[in-house]
């Protein structure tokens, strides 16, 4: 029996405004691979970043009507220095997140943050000295063992 591939390949994002949602993460620098009135997708290397009104989203599941909630995961970006990250961090409320957690060394040996999206999905902004990145960005070997 061959196990399935762990991958994720698509993030989507309940919404509750998708113009206001789409502005917040253009803020940040990022660019929509594609994008109609109902969603929008931006490419991350592999995989892709949707976001998707939320009344659409629940029936998409097959569950019109459903209150759809966040904060309950958190998504992360990892950086190579501390003061990426806090660059990240202060671009994010630049363009409108809330700040929950400012970047602070943490118990584990790194440096991060949390901030919230206007949609109230929660980032994570990182230093992992334990993770390394390599010259694209993504995390190297030692944090996929």
């Amino acid at each position: 029996m061959t196990l399935p591939v762990q991958r994720v390949t698509l993030i989507t994002l309940g919404v509750a405004d998708i113009g206001r949602a789409r502005a917040f993460y253009e803020a940040l620098g990022w660019v929509p691979a594609e994008a109609t009135e109902d969603v929008v997708f931006f490419s991350m290397d592999g995989l892709a970043l949707g976001l998707f009104g939320r009344e659409a989203l629940a029936r998409d599941q097959g569950r019109p009507g459903a209150a759809l909630g966040t904060g309950a995961m958190s998504l992360a970006q990892n950086f190579e220095t501390r003061a990426e990250v806090d660059a990240a961090f202060a671009a994010a409320l630049e363009a409108g997140a809330a700040g929950l957690k400012p970047p602070e060394e943490v118990f584990w040996g790194g440096y991060s943050g949390y901030y919230a999206d206007p949609d109230g999905h929660v980032w994570e902004v990182a230093f992992n000295p334990f993770w390394p990145l390599d010259a694209a960005g993504r995390l190297g070997p030692a944090a996929q063992a």
